[in-house]
């Protein structure tokens, strides 16, 4: 069959024919651009595998690009149209808001796994929008909403796709047009799940429940998630259903970010000699970088990966005493890691509101300042569509040798909060940075322990995920110390970011 136009190796033009003819046999012809309604009963799950720079990305983003072509409606888990027998649809899906965010600053629409799980129950007036916004309806005459408002809202809807992004372009919040969060009850068609070595077998399920046709992209070389004895969701699959990518040899970048990841698959490998070869590439090439100390100024949105506990107390602790942070508050601009919602089970539909909103366990969030309510915090979360929020928060600071946190914000109940000035690289998993810190004595001391996982050395493992979270540039830390901030911190950054897109308004949730 015909391949997209551009350069696949043999591996990757070999995958994109399996799962072409797997679409086909769902009632999506990729060649002939044509669609039949999606057949009941039939279900099928193929796995994409291949460790960093072996194209899985690239395929997933060509297979996207021909399902467009073919007719097939993208999901993108904010708003959906009427439903149709005729419609097909496929969704592009991530574990993390980070992972999602990632596929979308290279072009691939894509959402979480959760707020797939969970869809938005739409103010009847404002559904009028959102249908004429996808071309399904007419230009509805709404009050309060000007011409010029509609006008900027369908504009960021061409550029983003995303019907809540349009209508806070429009100069709307959230509540005033989403009423309330519902779990899926239908069916989807095709889903496509990347960074699938973070999936546990209860999110699996809930997926295969979802979507008859589930393709999963992973990395095999990853940590498996925590409580499934190194196994990833694919690793039982059948052999016939498991697409296996090689690295790809010619690489645009020429990376040495990648060459170092790769390098580990050597069973020889020892961690002295290892190190010696990150001293190497970083004479070659800036994008690698041996430090005798920690970045501070890269901490407040690039956490140093860790690997014990231990080190990541005493390196937030040593973050905060830099920028001299209070005890008792937290300055705006310091970073946080969402550790889950703290809510009652009658408070169920409180809890699927801020999960969906992006505060799922192991969100990176930015602290923007005390909210309008006590106990409320204004938040920016890392990756999510719409990351301005006000939440009640349960905020929780470790101390070295402290066996009880220190907690300067603490509501009775909302969503609970660790320091992410460092953070483990289990945690780190489905997320990237343009530059990382990894704590190299951390890893010596995985390799002195001769620790294995799934057969292989441990501190491989967690070198592997650890430096392939870097797209451009590497610091593998050497010492235990830390430099001065060279600036106070700051949340500038943030709301240049978030100004021309939605020029929205944090809301309390």
């Amino acid at each position: 069959m015909a391949v997209p136009a551009l350069t696949f190796s043999d591996d990757q033009a070999e995958a994109y024919d399996r799962i072409s003819e797997a679409l086909a046999g769902h009632g999506v012809d990729l060649d002939a651009e044509t669609l039949t309604p999606m057949a009941e009963g039939r279900s099928r799950v193929l796995a994409v595998t291949g460790k960093a720079g072996s194209g899985k990305t690239l395929l997933l983003a060509e297979l996207v690009k021909a399902l467009e072509a073919a007719g097939v409606e993208l999901v993108s888990g904010d708003w959906e149209g009427r439903r149709r027998r005729e419609r097909r649809t496929v969704a592009v899906l991530a574990p993390t808001n980070k992972a999602a965010s990632v596929l979308r600053n290279r072009g691939v629409p894509a959402t979480t796994i959760h707020r797939i799980l969970y869809t938005p129950v739409y103010d009847p007036e404002y559904e009028k929008v959102a249908e004429w916004l996808a071309g399904q309806g007419e230009k509805p005459e709404i009050e309060g909403l000007t011409e010029a408002a509609l006008d900027r809202a369908f504009a960021v809807y061409q550029a983003h796709k995303s019907v809540p992004a349009a209508l806070a372009a429009a100069g709307l919040r959230g509540s005033d047009f989403i009423t309330g969060w519902k779990r899926r009850e239908e069916p989807l068609d095709i889903g496509f799940v990347d960074e699938s070595s973070m999936l546990d077998a209860r999110q699996f399920e809930d997926l295969q429940e979802i979507f008859p046709m589930l393709l999963l992209f992973g990395d095999p070389a990853q940590l498996a998630p925590v409580g499934q004895s190194g196994e990833m969701v694919f690793d039982r699959m059948k052999p016939e259903t498991r697409l296996h990518l090689e690295r790809i040899h010619r690489q645009e970048a020429d990376s040495p970010i990648l060459d170092l990841a790769h390098a580990l698959g050597d069973p020889a490998l020892s961690f002295e000699a290892f190190e010696r070869m990150v001293e190497d590439a970083a004479r070659r090439d800036d994008r690698v970088v041996v430090s005798q100390r920690v970045e501070s100024g890269l901490m407040a949105r690039s956490p140093v990966l860790v690997w014990r506990n231990a080190t990541r107390i005493r390196l937030i602790a040593a973050f905060r005493a830099a920028y001299d942070a209070p005890e008792d508050r937290l300055l705006p601009g310091e970073p946080l890691i969402c550790d889950g919602i703290e809510l009652p089970v009658k408070h169920r539909k409180k809890r699927i509101d801020l999960e969906a909103r992006g505060l799922i366990k192991g969100a990176q969030v930015i602290y923007l300042g005390p909210g309008n309510k006590p106990g409320f915090s204004r938040l920016h979360v890392m990756g999510a569509e719409s990351p301005r929020i006000g939440a009640a928060s349960i905020v929780k600071i470790e101390k070295p040798g402290e066996e009880e946190p220190f907690i300067p914000y603490a509501a009775r109940m909302g969503a609970a909060f660790l320091h992410g000035a460092a953070v483990t690289i289990h945690k780190a998993q489905g997320s990237q940075w343009d530059e990382v810190q990894v704590f190299a004595p951390d890893l010596w001391a995985a390799a002195r322990s001769g620790r294995e996982e799934a057969g292989q050395a441990l501190w491989k493992r967690l070198a592997y995920v650890a430096i392939t979270r870097a797209a451009t540039r590497l610091h593998w830390v050497t010492r235990y110390r830390l430099s001065r901030p060279g600036a106070p911190l700051s949340i500038d950054d943030l709301d240049a970011a978030v100004a021309p897109l939605t020029l929205e308004r944090e809301e309390e949730a």
